[in-house]
């Protein structure tokens, strides 16, 4: 059945489907020998897509996967700088998977890794607003701070969800709260705390829609049960 080649790209675990489309409008891909073009569609069990050359692999059954990400790894496939990337940390489970999401170098926690381009791109859209969980370490002026965090609803002029934001436990002048957010954007809890006066110590994510991170250990992955693939699938 003929589908749309970012789709055919995308479930055959080359990339994400967004990552696909950036190939098509480059020209870097072909049917049957002949340049392919944003919107083309194709039957994979007929006809013979290549990409860069090459014919695009055979489909991976479709897999999900928890890795619980140390500190000081990047979140890309791979990192011209030479740094430890969260990939090579699933590089044995024999598949070619990416992650769905980050978390920037200094952050750890729960980071799912998927070959299901799918569900990738539903779990990433805005319109699904995923809840992400945190317990974030802080330092500074932590008089208030929850309720100073849960009042930012902008960042440098973008405007942002408010977030949810709860006093776990208080230490001297440090202190842990769990902060839960919508969107997810680029070090937004790191920014959050910054604008109102507070140094993230330590950032860790532990909970993903209705996933949670439980007592993986750091550095350690697992597969998602059926279960938990439903419940993912539940949140979109």
């Amino acid at each position: 059945m003929a589908e749309r080649l970012q789709k055919i790209m995308a479930q055959a675990g080359l990339c994400s489907r967004r990552s696909a489309e950036d190939l098509l409008r480059q020209g870097r891909v072909s049917v049957n020998g002949r340049p392919a073009s944003l919107g083309d569609r194709a039957d994979p069990t007929t006809d013979r897509i290549e990409v860069d050359g090459r014919p695009l692999p055979a489909p991976d059954a479709p897999i999900c996967l928890m890795l619980n990400k140390p500190r000081g790894y990047v979140t890309t496939l791979s990192d011209e700088l030479g740094r430890p990337t969260a990939a090579q940390l699933v590089a044995d489970c024999g598949r070619r998977v990416y992650p769905v999401g980050r978390l920037d170098r200094d952050s750890e926690g729960l980071l799912l890794f998927t070959n299901d381009g799918d569900l990738a791109q539903a779990l990433l859209h805005p319109r699904h607003e995923v809840d992400k969980v945190y317990r974030v370490w802080v330092s500074g002026q932590i008089s208030d701070a929850p309720e100073r965090l849960a009042s930012v609803t902008e960042l440098e002029g973008e405007p942002i969800r408010p977030a949810r934001v709860e006093e776990i436990s208080r230490d001297g002048e440090g202190a842990l709260l769990q902060v839960t957010i919508h969107q997810g954007k680029n070090r937004q809890i790191r920014r959050m705390c910054a604008q109102v006066g507070l140094s993230v110590r330590r950032l860790q994510r532990i909970r993903e829609g209705k996933l949670a991170l439980g007592d993986l250990k750091t550095g350690k992955w697992r597969y998602l049960t059926d279960v938990e693939i439903k419940l993912l699938k539940g949140n979109h």
